[in-house]
């Protein structure tokens, strides 16, 4: 039976983010005491008495009569020596902050140091699940844990409960407004995968749409009741998550191998353009580098005792004569939660890999060190989580101590020492990266002809264009030769109405011409130059 946060570990998906480790959980630290010096305390102090109350200032004292006989000096005397004195003390003053400043450090056992508790009501940011509903699944737990009955109803409930389906139907007894949110935050989810489907459609286009893919990003949520949050979809949003965070590890292993396979073509690929001499030397190389990652110190066995007191004392800078499980246990629970998830364990492993890996090397490959905090995170959930609820409790790490593979666990292999990958699978992995080449270059083939096809529209297009411009040049031409006026910018005709012609523009017949006149009409006699016409 598991705790109610272990149960709810399924739930919340706790799982460490990919490529992202966890900081190490610094112990918090009293103020520093020192003890300042006589020097730099102020020059006027209350003199006090036992019980704090100040004293009575004294009453007027004879002076002695040494001090009576000494005449005293001359005022200016007195004000010279006072500035003189000044610089002094400022100095003084000065002095003794830096060694205040410069002070070391009084050792303090963390062992005895109590962590800061968690605070009640802070919000403690969970690790990111990787999963691409993952804000969703976040939104949807903030809002179930402002419900007091469900809260309390998930701290009792076990892991089968839960994946059963069970506490699902709790859903019907929360309060009114949390459905509300609860439904607000469904549609916009069903909003943000259509967005995703059509998006996904117009980048197939017409090529073949496989549908039962795109209907499986609904899995996590009822797609056929897109306005309301019901129980349904609480369960099909924990199966969801519990599926797919039980997958993710393997598909990263498959995801890794084929990241390695890949390396190892390209690089036979580059020594076939090489000639006899260059591809020895480039083997020569490659055999010295891969030499030269694997010259490292021995690596402890992830969970070992060995191990865990290697970070007691190097991380942690603990005593490593007095390690204590219990206590390393409280040491790296960051979050105070009383489990130590995915996330908390990875971080564990961090001295280790830096015995192989370093980012300054060239043989040194950090997607493989991933892959190695990956490995061993795996190893140390396998051997200590019982319940399998991704989270190891307290009493699982306890128990875990007391076993034979604690104080005496076998090697731990490296990467380097481990075959990735056999011949015919790398063979099978290059047939199909060939056929995905030749697909890739019949596409471009298909966009080649394609462009050029729509390059040759376009030159017809142009030269119509071309031809219709000229006709129109020739059109108008023969207007103008024909006397017909021309068309105007706008396509208007440029004449003028019969009457409305302008003056100086009317035929002009010269006087006594040989031009006939209509039978009864007499010719007028010329009008004077000098009358004005109305």
């Amino acid at each position: 039976m598991a705790t109610g946060a272990g149960a709810a570990g399924v739930l919340w998906g706790c799982r460490a983010a990919p490529h992202r480790t966890a900081p190490h959980r610094a112990v918090p630290s009293p103020p520093l005491p020192y003890r300042a010096s006589p020097r730099c305390r102020a020059p006027q102090i209350l003199r006090r008495t036992p019980g704090g109350r100040p004293l009575r200032p004294r009453a007027q004292e004879t002076p002695r009569p040494e001090e009576a006989a000494a005449p005293l000096p001359p005022q200016g005397d007195r004000k010279m020596k006072q500035l003189s004195v000044l610089p002094q003390q400022c100095i003084l003053l000065m002095t003794c902050l830096l060694m205040a400043l410069e002070a070391v450090p009084i050792d303090i056992d963390k062992t005895k140091v109590k962590g800061e508790g968690h605070v009640e009501g802070e919000k403690v940011e969970s690790p990111d699940t990787g999963l691409y509903y993952d804000e969703y699944l976040r939104q949807v737990i903030d809002v179930l844990e402002t419900d007091k009955h469900f809260r309390e109803k998930l701290q009792t409930a076990d892991i089968e409960e839960i994946k059963s389906g069970k506490l699902s139907r709790e859903l019907d007894l929360v309060s009114h407004h949390v459905r509300t949110r609860l439904d607000e935050l469904k549609r916009q989810e069903v909003a943000r995968l259509r967005m995703l489907i059509k998006a996904k459609m117009d980048s197939i286009q017409d090529t073949g749409i496989d549908h039962q893919a795109l209907l499986k990003q609904f899995e996590h949520l009822n797609h056929q009741n897109p306005d309301t949050f019901e129980p349904k979809d609480l369960d099909m949003l924990i199966k969801a998550a519990t599926s797919d965070l039980e997958n993710y590890d393997k598909t990263r292993h498959e995801e890794f191998k084929k990241y390695e396979m890949m390396k190892e073509h390209e690089r036979r690929e580059y020594l076939k353009t090489l000639d006899e001499e260059k591809r020895q030397r480039e083997e020569s190389k490659f055999e010295e580098m891969k030499k030269k990652h694997g010259d490292h110190p021995k690596v402890h066995h992830p969970g070992s005792k060995d191990q865990l007191k290697e970070v007691w004392e190097e991380a942690d800078g603990l005593d490593p004569n007095e390690f204590d499980p219990k206590t390393f246990f409280k040491l790296h629970d960051v979050n105070n939660d009383g489990f130590l998830d995915e996330q908390e364990l990875e971080a564990l492993f961090t001295k280790e890999l830096e015995k192989v890996y370093d980012p300054k090397n060239e043989e040194d490959d950090m997607v493989e060190m991933e892959e190695e905090r990956l490995r061993m995170r795996e190893h140390v959930m396998n051997e200590v989580d019982i319940n399998k609820d991704r989270l190891v409790t307290l009493e699982e790490f306890l128990r875990a101590t007391e076993k034979k593979e604690f104080l005496e666990p076998d090697s731990w292999e490296t990467l380097d020492q481990q075959q990735l990958f056999t011949e015919e699978e790398l063979k099978e992995f290059e047939s199909h990266i060939s056929q995905q080449e030749d697909e890739l270059r019949k596409k471009a083939e298909d966009l080649q002809k394609q462009k050029e096809e729509l390059q040759r529209q376009h030159d017809q297009l142009q030269a119509q264009k071309q031809e219709l411009q000229q006709v129109v040049k020739q059109m108008e031409q023969k207007k103008l030769q024909q006397g017909n006026p021309p068309a105007g910018p706008a396509g208007e005709l440029k004449f003028q109405p019969p009457g409305e012609h302008k003056v100086g523009d009317a035929p002009k017949h010269p006087v006594g011409g040989d031009q006939p006149l209509p039978p009864g009409h007499v010719q007028e006699p010329a009008a004077r130059t000098d009358q004005v016409h109305p």
